[in-house]
């Protein structure tokens, strides 16, 4: 038995030998790859001196000792002492574990998730320095080179939802597409008043209120049909029970249509993602770094030009 424990500590010495002149030669001292080869090694070595241990054991050992009072069909268990080896493993694998999660990796470890995520919030604080001041020319063409990369394929190029596999943002944001949603109903947007139904209100109170909203509730401000938004007005109170009297959708629970027809009204929804007929939209937040502010603000401004 002697013997193979000290082949097995040899062996297991020969392996760390291996694993840590590797690690320096190929790995580049990358402290996971070394922490988990030699770990590796260990279990090995271990694995080795445990089977021997236990075939030698079954081969030349009788079972004698006191019996437990408990029996089943008559069969009855030695009432054997913890085996100190399981109990030093048990106690070494807690040991181990409070100094993985305190001290060790990840703690103390190289990360390229959080060296990419550093990179990236570093590269976002200097671009929004960059274009602190942008002017709206600008803003509206890195909207749109931003839009044809991540909205187009979807929407379309133009923007036109490819025949009305998604939203059309030639209607979406004015009147029209306030119509489009008193008829249609709106859905995917995950706001507490729940999804809006279809069919609340015909065509020409549609466009009566969508003049009242774009007029008086949106900060837009204007209207192509001035001569409507009193009836609209009239009309509104069959949305107060979502929307609010202010239209600011009831502290969030549904869309805010102070904000309908304005850059701001896409951030929202870049924001909250979107379930639609072809799938279901991510979301663009600012926390995730996937957009800064400045960059939801321009395809902010790039969509709501695309129905003005």
């Amino acid at each position: 038995m002697r013997n193979l424990i000290l082949s097995a500590l040899a062996f297991s010495v020969g392996l760390f030998a291996v694993v840590y002149t590797g690690s320096l030669n190929y790995i580049n001292d990358d402290a996971v790859n070394i922490l988990a080869l030699l770990a590796a090694a260990l279990i090995l070595g271990i694995t080795f001196v445990v089977s021997a241990k236990y075939v030698n054991q079954m081969k030349n050992d009788t079972a004698t000792g006191e019996l437990m009072q408990e029996n089943w069909d008559d069969i009855r268990e030695y009432n054997n002492k913890l085996p100190v080896g399981w109990a030093v493993s048990f106690l070494g694998t807690i040991t181990f574990a409070f100094w993985y999660f305190s001290i060790g990796f990840p703690l103390n470890a190289f990360s390229q998730i959080g060296q990419y995520n550093e990179e990236v919030a570093k590269h976002n604080k200097n671009f929004e320095k960059n274009y602190e001041n942008v002017d709206e020319e600008i803003l509206n063409e890195m909207g749109e080179s931003i839009f044809l990369v991540n909205c187009a394929p979807c929407h379309g190029i133009t923007g036109d939802g490819i025949d009305g596999k998604a939203a059309d943002f030639s209607r979406w944001g004015s009147e029209k597409g306030i119509v489009d949603v008193i008829l249609h109903g709106s859905k995917g947007l995950g706001y507490a008043m729940e999804e809006m139904p279809a069919g609340l209100m015909d065509k020409d109170n549609a466009k009566a209120v969508a003049a009242y909203v774009m007029l008086e509730i949106s900060t837009y401000g204007k209207t192509a049909n001035p001569d409507l938004v009193e009836l609209g007005k009239s009309l509104y109170v069959g949305c107060v029970g979502c929307h609010g009297t202010d239209g600011k959708g009831s502290y969030g629970t549904s869309p805010d249509l102070t904000k309908y027809g304005t850059p701001t009204f896409v951030v929202d929804v870049l924001e909250r993602g979107k379930k639609g007929t072809i799938g279901v939209m991510p979301t663009y937040k600012v926390e995730d770094q996937i957009m800064t502010p400045i960059q939801q603000k321009a395809v902010g401004t790039y969509i709501s030009s695309l129905s003005k």
